[in-house]
């Protein structure tokens, strides 16, 4: 082809390019990614027809193939892929020999971040029991609840966790629950000794691991809910393997070592960290606890080139003086969730050329986005190429309910572009929601029916996004009786019930409020005290500590002489949420948690001041 005929194809080719350079800039990192996923969704068939079918399959298939490939470095520690395959295997004959556990028992894990959470947990899979995860910040209380709902008869608890659970321990003793603990020595005679076992123990592979249903349960990790305690998430083994690809998904590779700083009891760490790592086959240098006077020493030291985040761990880091390392790391990536846009560009521009990938997940199912793009705020796409691997609906919602909105028909409307709606997703093979173990109520209200149709089922995250027009998603709030605060969900009907604990507090109201330069929102309480007594802020701060995490605690009180209800007597949050904790637009009084004082002070204008300016720090 020549003359007037190629130069009109040409033509036509560069006006096409132009014209889906206007019109559709993200096209090929959509399409780009959308092949990523199909690839990988190969993979995982391939894999799957070989025997590799979970998580536990996959980390077994690393330390065939990569024995000696560092897996695990904790302090001065380093694991390879083969030292935590053995290990587990002792673990697992240990459970099996002393604790007589076998194929569906369920066990509870309370342990903090170290290199036998991981043996443990890859033990206790290997002789087929269903692990669930214990945040190691909650109250005796909350633990028994724990143990109720998701019906563990043994406890595994680490070292560091034993005064947890010496408070419940004639409790445990009574429902006839084995407390198993990762040391050596043991405070009581009612809690066995755990690693003198274990090290008795052969490492050598198990002949007889069970086979395992992948549309099964895999885990339990607990979530936060508006039934007020912690409700016991089921996590499929479908769930836990295809979270194994986040990581991958984020552009990090085999040769990548990656900081984990997260707590394990968390999707985040366990599944995606951890997991991540084992898909990939690559390094992970496991901290027991985030400190952001080391992160970046830590970063230097061991060479990290891919950290996982969440926006509050992003946010300490910015807020932390210069340190030397921040400039000498390795870091190329980093990956997460919750990360605000202000802090966002300031962590680029100070740390370095670190690529973001920002997410959004939910324990409780498989919908999810990501990122993968340049631009500065969302959390993924909403292209043609993403709702055909993952669909999903943004729906209106009435602003006072948060229901779906519905029309005559019974049919829910889809939320316009531009327009804040609750994100839900079919639910199918792929994406799969097991429900919370021993609470069918709630369970049910997060499947929501008749959606579009007659007879159709989707999971109803509970979360606002927004779709713009240019097919980015934007996280916009979570609704219902939660917020977030510290990394951490905490339940406002949880929190209620223990302040209605006091002599001195007829009714409360619990809600999260915004603070300039603070990822999330933290508690406030608007309380209406019984006729004749007075706020006593000193017994308040000693009843939080005892009954509640710091995370959970209400920084901030508002004290009325009524609380607002709706017509169906359900307490109206949204004015309280919109006034804040300003002394200016209320006469109510109000107060400030001091722990320095241990005691709720009055909140004066000069101390809103400092407290919005960032002088005090929450």
């Amino acid at each position: 082809m020549s003359g007037p005929p190629a130069c009109s194809v040409l033509a036509g080719l560069l006006a096409l390019l132009l014209y889906q350079r206007v019109a559709f800039p993200f096209f090929w990192e959509d399409l780009t990614y959308y092949l990523k996923l199909r690839s990988y969704g190969k993979t995982l068939r391939a894999r799957m027809q070989r025997g590799i079918v979970t998580y536990l399959d996959s980390f077994l298939h690393q330390a065939k193939n990569n024995p000696n490939k560092p897996f695990i470095v904790f302090e001065n520690q380093t694991l390879t892929y083969r030292d935590v395959d053995r290990r587990s295997n002792r673990f697992a004959n240990a459970f099996r020999t002393e604790g007589s556990l076998k194929q569906g028992d369920i066990v509870a894990l309370l342990m903090s971040n170290e290199p036998d959470f991981i043996c443990a947990w890859l033990g206790l899979c290997k002789l087929g029991c269903e692990v669930a995860f214990l945040n190691v910040n909650i109250k005796a209380k909350s633990l028994l609840h724990c143990f109720h709902s998701c019906g563990a008869r043994t406890l595994v608890v680490g070292a560091d966790c034993v005064r947890l659970v010496e408070e419940v321990l004639p409790d445990l003793k009574k429902d006839d629950m084995a407390v198993w603990l990762v040391d050596h020595t043991s405070p009581s005679e009612q809690v066995s000794t755990l690693l003198d076992k274990v090290e008795r123990m052969s490492g050598e592979n198990l002949s007889d691991l069970p086979k395992v249903d992948i549309m099964s349960n895999f885990l339990f990790i607990f979530t936060s809910g508006t039934t007020g305690l912690s409700k016991a998430a089921r996590v499929g083994h479908m769930k836990a393997i295809v979270s194994m690809a986040f990581l991958h998904l984020c552009g990090a590779t085999s040769d990548d070592v990656i900081y984990v700083t997260l707590p394990l009891y968390h999707m985040a760490a366990s599944l995606l960290g951890i997991g991540g790592c084992i898909h990939l086959g690559a390094t992970c240098v496991l901290k027991k606890k985030f400190s952001a006077s080391q992160f970046w020493k830590d970063c230097v030291k061991h060479n990290v080139t891919v950290v996982q985040y969440i926006g509050e761990l992003c946010r300490y880091l910015f807020n932390h003086p210069v340190v030397p390392e921040e400039k000498t790391h390795r870091v190329r990536l980093a990956a997460g969730s919750g990360l605000r846009p202000d802090v966002w560009r300031e962590f680029v521009q100070r740390f370095g050329r670190i690529k973001i990938r920002e997410g959004y997940g939910l324990t409780e199912a498989s919908i999810g986005f990501l990122n993968y793009t340049d631009e500065v705020g969302p959390i993924g796409r909403a292209s043609y190429f993403n709702k055909l691997s993952m669909p999903f609906e943004l729906l209106r919602y009435d602003p006072q309910t948060y229901e779906p909105v519905r029309t005559d028909s019974g049919r829910c409307i889809r939320a316009c572009i531009g327009e804040a709606g609750v994100l839900v997703a079919p639910l199918t093979a792929m994406n799969q929601f097991l429900g919370y173990a021993g609470n069918q109520v709630q369970s049910e209200k997060k499947r929501l029916r008749g959606v579009f149709k007659a007879g159709d089922v989707y999971f109803n995250t509970g979360d606002l996004l927004l779709h713009d027009h240019r097919d980015f998603l934007y996280f916009r709030d979570r609704i219902g009786d939660t917020f977030r605060w510290k990394g951490e969900n905490v339940s406002t009907t949880e929190v209620s019930e223990v302040l209605g604990l006091l002599d001195f507090i007829q009714e409360t109201n619990i809600y999260g409020v915004t603070i300039p330069g603070h990822e999330g929102r933290a508690g406030m309480a608007a309380v209406v005290l019984k006729r004749d007594h007075r706020l006593d802020g000193t017994n308040l701060y000693i009843h939080l500590v005892k009954s509640l995490p710091a995370y959970a605690w209400p920084w901030f009180l508002r004290v009325q002489t009524s609380l607002d209800v709706t017509e169906t007597f359900k307490q109206q949050k949204m004015k309280l949420v919109q006034e804040s904790f300003n002394p200016e637009v209320t006469e109510d009084l109000l107060y400030f948690l001091d722990v320095s004082q241990k005691d709720y002070v009055p909140l004066t204008a000069c101390l809103y001041h400092d407290i919005v300016s960032g002088k005090i720090k929450l």
